[in-house]
């Protein structure tokens, strides 16, 4: 799996390093144009006279390139974390019956009674519900972390806490506790909140900015393939039976564990290495790691940059990102992004795909390996927004997806409300279930953390992700609090809400939000200047008064 995301990276690499370099070129009286002037200018006072002007334009024309440091801090950061939290999303579903009769077998073996079906019904819900609560409090703790121990730092910190309650679930059955899993499933949320942040921003920082959309997508592939590994490892003749449901859920811990041994020989982000921890040093070598060359000079020239415009800033809180003007419509988008991820109704539709394939006429004991293969369309087409993400941006990606899901859930609604009235509607519902999972895995799933990581400079980008984090956790919890009580109310028609909120995400998008692709993080915010109506990126700063836009770095 690993050999096969290092291959596709590098062939993303080499298309887009081909649509990075046409990006490059100004146009004529832009003000681009004069960003270049000023950045070549600096170029040539930088290097002597004596220099032949191919070697002057070197650095340019490396721009882009996947090196082998970066393909496999990419793959592993992502597989230690992102593969973790996708694998936890989906372990308990498989084996939820078994769980349940443990549950009740253990409460009989101490009070000499079983427990009734409401109390059962709630300790299973909570044992589920534990897990979205435990990411919204590990989003929480994101910001400070990150500051703290940096962004490579932080990710080994969680692993630690990541294999303890992988320990904790494998030996739940044997010790006769389901409170262990319960907890566990508390301590996982928190590691999950934790790593769906930290990922993307640690990716984002260190990926140069052509290649920035592809690996910035690679951690919601790595959550996808998770979720289609625990769905496999979770089919009845695998683990999801009465011996091996315990090691169905201990597995968590070996991607953690593979991660805790291999990142610390990886770079941290030269971005927190200069602009926070003041290390030039530590911060050149690790360009020169991630690059494979040694002329990082114009790289770390827009790291400056950024550095002496966010000098006044420090550290910003979460509620100091809501009181600047400047960074309005970057947290108004943020919110409305990561909620209408969660709130389009993914986690509905998983939940009632096992009914619609039933009616369907799909036998209940093949129902598994349906859901395996809509787990591998999740993959597949998460792997081709890989691939189309520096192609088309993120803005169409966006706007297709959620146009995908909103036509999806009308369409479904119409084929539940008939399918009793017409023999051939539960196909048209199939075929709406993985429309909308292509839908969702094209932009809405992948998209908005990579945008976090670009619409947000350094100072603001940790407490932008508690943000992101936090709405994205929440909403997760609500729908899965909320979804089967609207499910008994509305029936067939529950869809509705959830295509009202794709439609209404869709016009937002289409009004606000901009292509962010082949632009670096100064670049971006200038254009957030003008839609937040300020005179400059924070006008809180007097620092950024008169700084020009930036046509290289990251």
């Amino acid at each position: 799996m690993l050999m096969a995301t290092s291959w596709m990276l590098m062939a993303t690499a080499s298309s887009s390093s081909r649509v990075g370099a046409d990006g490059l070129r100004p146009k004529k009286g832009s003000r681009r144009n004069s960003a270049f002037v000023i950045l070549a200018e600096r170029k040539s006072q930088a290097l002597p006279s004596g220099k032949p002007k191919m070697e002057q334009q070197s650095p340019t024309k490396k721009e882009g390139r996947l090196t082998l440091v970066l393909s496999l801090a990419t793959l592993i950061a992502a597989f230690g974390s992102s593969f973790q939290y996708g694998y936890n999303v989906a372990a308990v579903n498989s084996p939820a019956e078994l769980m349940k009769e443990f549950y009740n077998q253990t409460y009989y073996e101490r009070n000499n009674n079983y427990i009734n079906e409401f109390s059962l019904t709630l300790l299973w819900s909570v044992s589920v519900s534990m897990f979205p609560f435990g990411g919204f409090l590990g989003s929480l703790m994101v910001g400070p972390l990150v500051n703290k121990f940096g962004r490579k730092g932080t990710l080994l910190f969680n692993n630690i806490f990541s294999i303890v309650p992988a320990i904790l679930m494998g030996c739940s059955e044997v010790a006769r506790s389901f409170e262990m899993i319960i907890v566990s499933r508390l301590l996982v949320g928190i590691c999950a909140g934790l790593s769906s942040n930290v990922v993307p921003m640690y990716l984002g920082e260190l990926a140069p900015k052509n290649l920035r959309g592809a690996l910035g997508v690679v951690p919601q592939l790595f959550i996808t393939v998770g979720i289609l590994v625990a769905q496999i490892f979770g089919l009845r003749s695998l683990l999801a039976n009465k011996e091996g449901w315990p090691i169905l859920l201990g597995l968590t811990g070996i991607p953690a564990a593979l991660q805790l041994l291999l990142l610390p020989f990886f770079p941290e982000s030269p971005r927190y290495l200069l602009i926070q921890k003041k290390d030039e040093v530590a911060a050149k070598n690790a360009l020169k790691k991630l690059r494979g060359w040694g002329d990082v000079g114009s790289e770390m020239e827009e790291i400056r940059q950024e550095d002496e415009a966010e000098k006044a800033a420090g550290f910003i809180s979460v509620l100091k990102l809501f009181s600047m003007r400047s960074l309005r419509w970057q947290v108004i988008s943020i919110i409305i992004l990561m909620g209408g991820q969660q709130l389009s109704g993914v986690n509905a539709i998983y939940y009632y795909a096992d009914q619609i394939y039933l009616s369907a006429g799909v036998k209940h004991h093949d129902v598994q390996y349906v859901t395996v293969g809509t787990g591998a369309v999740n993959v597949l087409m998460t792997v081709c927004a890989v691939f189309v993400v520096e192609l088309l941006g993120r803005r169409v990606l966006l706007l297709l997806g959620f146009s995908v899901c909103f036509a999806a859930c009308c369409v479904l609604t119409a084929a539940l409300a008939l399918q009793d009235t017409i023999s051939w509607m539960p196909y048209v519902s199939i075929a709406c279930v993985i429309c909308y999972v292509v839908g969702h895995a094209l932009g809405p799933s992948p998209i908005p953390a990579l945008l976090i990581t670009e619409i947000f400079l350094q100072s603001s980008r940790p407490a932008a992700f508690m943000v992101g984090g936090s709405v994205h956790w929440l909403s997760n919890f609500a729908v899965g609090l909320i979804f089967p009580f609207i499910q008994v109310g509305l029936g067939p028609y529950s869809f509705i809400i959830f295509a009202v909120i794709c439609l209404l995400t869709t016009v937002y998008i289409f009004l606000v939000v901009p292509e962010t692709k082949g632009k670096t993080f100064m670049e971006i915010n200038q254009i957030f200047t003008k839609m937040n109506k300020v005179s400059e990126v924070h006008p809180e700063k007097k620092e950024l008064k008169d700084f020009p836009i930036s046509a290289s770095g990251l």
